[in-house]
């Protein structure tokens, strides 16, 4: 009977989901950074030359045979009263920040989908909580009012992120893209540090922080390519190996609206009078 395979097909979901949890990490590592790469970090700016110089010698699996690849030219655009080199910079970090939250939402989404996060709790963990939804369905669910400070927390970390630290703004000579300034020590209730929390960095020669720069950039790159085929195989399309897997979430709502049917309202009178008004 289908109901005496349901544990089992649990089991297997939990089983695989937790492999692509701590198997994407290394999948996609780096192979040592060469030389001239730790040589042209320390350079001042980053200058459209050596970004390609940098893209060489990052030989990821995934873009080995890519090398440079810029199809919109960005790397020679100059970005509001940004300069070329300003223009890369932001660049840079705005890929290694963009990983980095995809590399969270990869987590998150294996994680939120197994037994222990989304099934039954002693204690409900928001108001509203409903047991075995899909990820999303889970973030629906949460009150308006936990919504907005998640994001107020984000947005504090994001604007500190700004504030240059013991080194210059990442868009500024000796500016390091995707460095982030430390925590400890601003209030007594901050006792560790958003990047390096556990001290696991502090004593890495140069180098060692080029190469793990570069390796989480890659798993930067392939997190972003996950979590966007997560997504799409959630709305029921085919998404090789996703569409093949047993009990894979899904979900009929929309991502792109955050707070959907919580801080929209769309009232008959202006409906109407936008109809007309495109009918003109």
């Amino acid at each position: 009977p289908s109901s005496d395979l349901e544990p089992i097909l649990t089991m297997q979901f939990s089983a695989i989901v937790l492999a692509l949890t701590f198997g994407s990490a290394s999948a996609f590592m780096g192979t040592p950074v060469a030389p001239r790469a730790a040589k042209a970090s320390a350079l001042s700016m980053t200058t459209q030359e050596e970004l390609a110089e940098l893209a060489e010698s990052n030989r990821d699996a995934l873009g080995a045979g890519l090398g440079f690849w810029d199809p919109l030219g960005c790397s020679k655009m100059s970005f509001w009263t940004l300069s070329n080199e300003e223009t890369i910079g932001y660049l840079r970090h705005a890929e290694i920040k963009h990983g980095r939250v995809a590399m969270a939402a990869f987590l998150g989404f294996c994680v939120q989908s197994l037994d222990a996060v989304k099934g039954a709790h002693s204690t409900v963990p928001y108001r509203g909580y409903v047991e075995n939804v899909s990820p999303q369905e889970q973030w629906d669910n949460i009150p308006v009012i936990g919504k907005l400070q998640i994001l107020t927390f984000v947005g504090m970390l994001e604007s500190y992120g700004e504030i240059p630290g013991e080194v210059p703004h990442y868009t500024q000579p000796g500016g390091i893209p995707g460095y982030y300034p430390p925590l400890v020590g601003k209030r007594p209730e901050l006792l560790f540090n958003l990047y390096d929390p556990f001290d696991f960095f502090v004593d890495d020669d140069a180098e060692s922080k080029e190469r793990g720069l570069n390796v989480e950039l890659n798993n930067g790159r392939a997190a972003q390519l996950a979590i966007m085929a997560m997504l799409t195989a959630s709305k029921g399309l085919i998404v090789p190996p996703l569409d093949a897997i047993e009990g894979f979430p899904k979900y009929s709502g929309d991502v792109m609206v955050p707070f959907e049917g919580q801080l929209h309202v769309a009232m008959p009178e202006l409906a109407a009078w936008t109809e007309q008004t495109l009918a003109r």
